[in-house]
């Protein structure tokens, strides 16, 4: 079993809020996959259509989605990704889309086994 510091998703974190109630926890992580995929999928756009504004409201957003259930690496890649002007530096922005994705992954992925997909 992964430790609580290398896990996509600190159960203790989550815990806080949910007192580490089962049921709950699928609930939450529920809300959250389907948020985190509509998200994953305006940044794709926004890339696309060079959006400084919308980029840096959606990367915001993650941020604090995956912090509140306290996938940390989700939201550290979204928050390096926060500042970045896909006008300006569209290739930046696409490394920094893939690097999310990549951890968007991971905590999916413990979440699908968490709730026994």
């Amino acid at each position: 079993m992964l430790s609580e510091q290398l896990r996509p998703v600190d159960m203790a974190h989550l815990a806080r809020y949910t007192g580490g109630d089962a049921a709950l926890n699928a609930e939450v992580f529920g809300l959250f996959v389907n948020q985190a995929t509509e998200l994953m999928n305006q940044l794709e756009s926004v890339i696309r259509t060079g959006d400084t504004k919308q980029w840096r409201h959606v990367t915001h957003t993650v941020k604090g989605a995956a912090r509140g259930i306290g996938a940390f690496g989700l939201a550290d890649a979204a928050a390096s990704a926060e500042p970045i002007d896909p006008a300006i530096d569209a290739a930046s922005a696409a490394g920094a889309l893939r690097l999310i994705n990549a951890q968007a992954e991971a905590v999916r992925l413990f979440i699908d086994a968490y709730l026994g997909h």
